[in-house]
């Protein structure tokens, strides 16, 4: 299904509408800029339909658990109040005169928006950000997308018809490389989510001149350092239980602020416990989550009987296990509620963490007040880019960054009037 000129199309009438494009999207630029009042409107009218339940039945057939809590947090994000704080967050303070050189603020001009499929809502949302930055926006819907985002964008333009021009969606496979070459170069910015492959593929497809907001994956962690509570680790296990490991937020490895391996196996021993205990209570509910799970067990057992690896020992409970490593490597873990654990002393954060730069977004902290400020500055120092309680790594609060950026200051440019 395809979004343009404010009508849906089927699939096969790409190509004729990406022929016609351009001379649309000059003919847009030409005309005056959107008025952003329409735009919060219309975002915090369809958030709050959103939130009376009318797509509810939509996002209960989604292929995820937890579906109530996406719907949580796209009301939240859509709300008039959310969005108003996200642009006086994002871009208050850009446009200032300065004598006789006066900088406004413009938007990019067009985006072209390549969105992930692990967060259900983000394509939907990646075109409200273009939006409230006055972009007209091409969205490439990622291929797991079952027609809520085509859905929801309609609705909103339907809310507000002025966004038509505003507003192409295409259901295009990653393998039509015509087809995103097409998009590319009718764009100004390409935003892409994903992981290294999904980057450096777009690199080749964009245009020398082209503006890259590149968004990709990261690696999450916990770090424990001192005396730690139940309470702590409960904590952590309702975050793996609840996210399955699956966003860039989530927690894949647990570091031991020591050097006592056996400090590891007792960590382990107590965590398994609560572990299997917030995993009997977020059991998936989705057959495909069952079925990764199930998959993803059985590959990690069979690589480590045939490898014999690093682990210094592995504690299996029931939906879940624990890894106790040798090294400090962070890295992917296998996910779906089975966690690495590793020793990181203190002096040797940043030498370790130092090795996943560019990788590095959110660590959960565990230790005591004292020791906060300079554990986060040393995180900071390292690249990390958002330091929270365990159980809230992924939870989304108001006024943050995105990968240590804000989202909205990189879809638009400064110019400067000087006479």
């Amino acid at each position: 299904m395809i979004i343009a000129f404010g009508k849906t199309f089927p699939s096969n009438m790409q190509n004729e509408i990406l022929f016609k494009m351009e001379s649309r999207i000059n003919r847009t630029l030409s005309q005056k800029p959107l008025n952003m009042q329409k735009v919060i409107t219309a975002i915090d009218k369809l958030g709050k339909e959103i939130a009376s339940g009318k797509y509810d039945e939509k996002i209960n057939k989604l292929l995820i658990d937890n579906p109530l809590k996406y719907k949580d947090m796209a009301v939240r994000m859509l709300s008039r109040e959310a969005v108003e704080a996200k642009l006086e967050t994002e871009l208050n303070g850009l446009s200032k005169d300065y004598g006789n050189v006066k900088a406004k603020i413009m938007p990019l001009g067009v985006i072209f928006h390549i969105a992930a499929g692990n967060v259900e809502g983000l394509p939907a949302y990646c075109v409200a950000e273009g939006l409230l930055t006055g972009n007209i926006n091409i969205l490439k819907l990622p291929q797991a997308d079952n027609n809520l985002s085509v859905e929801i964008i309609s609705r909103l333009i339907e809310l507000e018809p002025d966004l038509s021009d505003y507003i192409y969606v295409f259901d295009t496979p990653s393998a039509d490389i015509h087809g995103m070459r097409k998009m590319a170069d009718l764009a100004d910015g390409i935003s892409v989510w994903g992981g290294d492959e999904a980057i450096m593929a777009v690199r080749r497809l964009a245009a020398p001149a082209a503006k890259l907001i590149e968004w990709g994956h990261k690696l999450g962690f916990v770090y424990i350092s001192g005396m730690y509570h139940d309470s702590d680790l409960e904590g952590i296990a309702e975050h793996i239980a609840i996210m399955k490991q699956l966003l860039c937020s989530s927690c894949q490895v647990i570091y031991c602020d020591t050097e006592d391996i056996g400090d590891l196996h007792i960590l382990g021993q107590r965590f398994l416990p609560i572990l299997e205990k917030a995993v009997k209570s977020n059991l998936p509910n989705s057959i495909g989550t069952k079925a990764n799970m199930t998959i993803l067990g059985y590959t990690d057992m069979l690589e480590n009987l045939i490898s014999g690896n690093k682990n210094t020992g592995i504690l299996k409970g029931k939906g879940c296990s624990i890894k106790v490593c040798g090294d400090s490597d962070l890295e992917l873990s296998p996910m779906m509620c089975n966690v690495l654990i590793k020793k990181l002393p203190r002096k040797k954060i940043i030498p370790v963490l130092r090795k996943s730069k560019g990788y590095l977004q959110t660590a959960g902290l565990i230790c005591s007040d004292s020791d906060k400020q300079d554990l986060c500055s040393v995180f900071f120092r390292c690249g990390v880019t958002k330091i929270v309680k365990p159980r809230d790594m992924s939870e989304m609060f108001l006024n943050e960054a995105h990968d240590g950026q804000y989202a909205l200051s990189r879809y638009i440019k400064i110019v400067n009037e000087i006479f």
